[in-house]
């Protein structure tokens, strides 16, 4: 797993984040919210991840003897083991979109879209801190999918 979020924030007064045409400027309060957003959001999501993958280490531990088992305890064990495998890539999945934005936000690169290069807009920022890419790239993406 990568390194720990910083708790640490970095003056908001050193970053400037793009907005889309139209859009008025990041104010300081804001950048210092959507960085404290993005922090809580990763020592949550690392948190969720933990606890998921803990609950699946116990499952795939506990004896996986089938022999004398009715067939339906072992197809619910197995859905279980399934479903839990799903709830750890998904809150892993979270967590690392999570650290990335941070250190991007960190890094100065903090909303410019993966794809065109374009600021990804204010309003989406607020509304999903965790996108790295505009709406508009992200739906080509989601079309190609």
């Amino acid at each position: 797993m990568a390194t720990k979020p910083k708790d640490t924030a970095v003056p908001p007064a050193e970053i400037t984040i793009p907005v889309a045409e139209g859009e008025e400027p990041w104010t300081q309060q804001e950048l210092a919210e959507v960085r404290a957003q993005l922090h809580d959001d990763a020592v949550s999501f690392e948190h969720k991840y933990l606890a998921s993958q803990a609950e699946l280490t116990q499952l795939l531990t506990q004896g996986s003897d089938i022999a004398g088992r009715d067939p339906a305890d072992v197809g619910s064990s197995n859905f279980e083991r399934d479903q839990e495998m799903s709830l750890v890539a998904n809150a892993r999945e979270m967590f690392e979109q999570s650290e990335l934005a941070l250190r991007l936000f960190d890094e100065g690169t903090y909303g410019v879209c993966e794809s065109c290069g374009k600021p990804i807009g204010k309003a989406r920022l607020q509304a999903f801190p965790r996108a790295t890419m505009c709406v508009a790239c992200k739906q080509r993406l989601e079309r190609r999918s």
